[in-house]
């Protein structure tokens, strides 16, 4: 299978290329030139599988140039570090409603689903080609804690993972930054999420310094983290009641846009899953754009759900490259209008089967308070997102996106309960060792060149 740059100005790759390259040269984002089709015997099929096997299942289809057993012992590896055995628990509430865990990966949060595999082909490929190979992300909050964790120790890697400094969870920072591997450049910036992803995108612009250091963005702008994450919805799809699968909607907390995506991809795939829910905090980009289809960037608040305090949605662009047929001239003209003008006005948005919520910082608390009170269930803030406005005509499926655990404060003001994990209890006790920089590109790049392997 080849993949292709939603702005089509770069030649086709494949599945490994597109990996180990990230971003597309023309800034775009890679994805498959054709999509396959899942049919009615594929699914029954896939029913009697786990999560391990059914995630070789699917992506041996997109991972055409990796040995189908060298593919399915990379993915085996992948899920050994999760702690419940079903990696993602479909856990029921009532009858017409489910939340689908995706925070038993080693860092409590649904990146692992993908950054545990991305991480395991990125050493395949140092491994193969005898390279090294630096990695390089931006993140809110839970991405840069899985990718650092994916690549720990690895031989001939280095990850670089951008946040903004006291923008996120005191937990969060912590795993990103008393990992105390060698390996790891944890850099705090002075600006917000936008900011850093901003900079990375024009890091990687720079062809000569990419090729040169052997970059590799990290962030949902990689094709295979998406891919991976389509797996847990035909997962959870699978274990709903026959009866009710076509008619359930999926709720998705996010705010980069790839884990609704992921699910959205798989329904063009074939696979009968109803609709999406975009589930906005009260930094609500996509819930504006989905509304009245005007897609424009405003203000970062920082709030109770930090990993969702995000304007600029990368993966949104694949989405619009889909919604337009493939017109790569089309998603140019959008982009470009955006990053001048911070906005643009859609005529006849193509919502197709999306609709999206918002949730202010002032309706968390009680979101966790009633769901604990109704369900004796747990939520964290960005998973309560979720739960702010579900249908009450239809079954709905929320995916809870991260473990209760990482933002106790949110947690003891809702409920008076402190949750705790122990991988996060040990990390209270550890020194937290961070690189304070300038979200500006010349800072960013001076420190990749000193540090790169």
């Amino acid at each position: 299978m080849r993949y292709i740059s939603t702005r089509g100005l770069t030649e086709p790759v494949g599945f490994s290329e597109a990996v180990a390259i990230g971003l597309a040269p023309d800034g775009g984002l890679y994805l498959p030139e054709t999509l396959p089709q899942f049919s009615e015997a594929d699914l029954r099929r896939f029913e009697t599988l786990d999560y391990s096997e059914l995630c070789f299942e699917f992506l041996r289809r997109f991972a055409t140039d990796i040995p189908s057993e060298t593919l399915r012992g990379l993915v085996a590896k992948s899920y050994t570090t999760f702690s419940d055995s079903a990696i993602a628990p479909l856990k029921e509430l009532s009858k017409n409603l489910h939340v689908l865990e995706l925070f038993h990966g080693p860092t409590l949060a649904f990146k692992d689903f993908a950054l545990q595999l991305l991480g395991n082909l990125y050493g395949n490929q140092c491994s193969r080609r005898s390279e090294s190979i630096n990695v390089l992300g931006a993140t809110s909050g839970d991405t840069g804690a899985a990718a650092i964790h994916g690549l720990l120790g690895k031989p001939g890697t280095a990850i670089f993972i951008l946040y903004p400094d006291g923008r996120v969870s005191p937990l969060q920072e912590r795993q990103m930054a008393c990992t105390g591997a060698v390996n790891v450049f944890a850099l705090a910036v002075d600006g917000s999420f936008d900011d850093a992803q901003t900079s990375l995108k024009e890091i990687f612009g720079d062809q000569k310094f990419r090729q040169q250091h052997r970059l590799s963005a990290v962030n949902s702008v990689n094709i295979a983290r998406v891919l991976a994450q389509s797996v847990y919805y035909l997962y959870a799809f699978l274990r709903l009641p026959a009866t009710t699968r076509a008619e359930t909607e999926f709720v998705v907390p996010t705010g980069n846009f790839g884990n609704v995506l992921a699910g959205w991809l798989l329904q063009k795939m074939g696979v009968p899953l109803r609709s999406f829910k975009v589930a906005t905090n009260q930094n609500d980009i996509l819930y504006r754009l989905f509304n009245s289809g005007d897609y424009r960037v405003s203000a970062v608040a920082p709030s109770l759900a930090p990993s969702m305090d995000i304007q600029v949605s990368s993966n949104f662009e694949r989405f619009l490259y889909l919604s337009v047929g493939g017109d790569a001239a089309k998603v140019r003209d959008v982009m470009q209008t955006f990053k001048t003008t911070g906005g643009y006005q859609f005529e006849n948005f193509n919502r197709d089967t999306l609709s999206a919520s918002r949730c202010t910082d002032a309706q968390i608390p009680g979101i966790i308070r009633s769901v604990y009170e109704r369900f004796g269930y747990i939520l964290d803030p960005h998973t309560a997102c979720g739960f702010s406005d579900l249908a009450k005509d239809r079954p709905s499926v929320v995916l809870a996106t991260a473990s209760p655990a990482k933002f106790p404060e949110t947690i003891i003001s809702a409920i008076g309960i402190e949750p705790k994990d122990s991988s996060l209890e040990k990390l209270k006790t550890l020194p937290v060792k961070k690189y304070l920089l300038k979200t500006d590109v010349v800072s960013i790049r001076s420190f990749i060149e000193q540090h790169a392997v």
